[in-house]
């Protein structure tokens, strides 16, 4: 595995009682993708991408890692590579109903404190960044836990794509690490200083997760189409730690041709 894939394996958790003692890891995943057709399955070096992720998340060291799929095919698949699947109802609205859906399913008793929500488009997510956003639940008061990297490309600046946070951070005095304010696709917030690329990795707290999937979407959240303004309107605490770089989402034919030029040197 490449350096920056092995870097989960000497890192350790900080101790502190509010980090959830029995986390667990779940990957969302459903064939549903118009750009890219069956995009669980596509083959990067022999392996579905999906099996790629979950390899990802299992060399994080965290906790049972479990994948939440839509379709028979993705369950067969990481069964076939020795992983565990659960399914879930292919109408569910978000990814975030379908890993509480299949958390409810296999862990009923409640034995979970931790949900780290994996995206199954990461294939190549380095497993520190998984640790990174694990450890922001140390603090209490801390809801739920995310990610996002300083925006270096011209390009992305003022693209609706790149959903921007919002964070009271100090970058003068090199805080990694603020409270999110506020998520949007618009280009904010205003005035000097860096603007932020959020990163749609994230950790709750058991609880946490439920009360959030058991709301209704709040009404900045159907504006911006940004699920975790919810959280926000529920008056959840969201930190954010300040990251080097984003990982490489696949949505495309061209973003699965640059994960496989990544795994090749594996």
């Amino acid at each position: 595995m490449i350096e920056a894939l092995k870097t989960a394996a000497a890192h350790s958790a900080p101790s502190a009682s509010a980090l959830p003692s029995n986390p667990i890891l779940m990957i969302p995943a459903r064939m549903a993708s118009t750009r890219l057709p069956q995009k669980p399955l596509a083959d990067i070096h022999g392996l579905p991408m999906i099996v790629h992720v979950m390899k990802r998340a299992q060399e994080a060291k965290i906790g049972r890692v479990v994948i939440a799929c839509a379709e028979s095919e993705i369950k067969t698949a990481i069964e076939a590579a020795g992983g565990e699947a659960v399914m879930t109802d292919p109408a569910l609205p978000s990814g975030s109903d379908r890993i509480l859906r299949a958390l409810n399913q296999i862990d009923p008793e409640g034995r979970h404190d931790g949900v780290i929500n994996v995206q199954g488009d990461l294939p190549t997510i380095d497993p520190a960044l998984i640790h990174t956003a694990f450890d922001l639940l140390a603090d209490s008061s801390v809801d739920i836990g995310t990610l996002a990297a300083i925006i270096t490309r011209e390009e992305e600046i003022n693209n609706p794509n790149v959903v921007k946070a919002i964070v009271e951070i100090d970058f003068e005095r090199q805080e990694r690490r603020g409270r999110a304010l506020y998520f949007t696709r618009a280009t904010a917030p205003t005035g000097d200083g860096p603007l932020l690329h959020h990163i749609g990795l994230y950790t709750y707290r058991r609880e946490a997760l439920q009360r959030f999937v058991s709301a209704a979407p709040a009404e900045l959240e159907k504006r911006e189409r940004l699920e975790q303004l919810r959280g926000l309107a529920l008056g959840m605490r969201i930190d954010v730690a300040v990251v080097d770089t984003v990982p490489l989402g696949v949505d495309t034919p061209e973003d699965l041709d640059a994960a496989r030029a990544i795994l090749k040197a594996v």
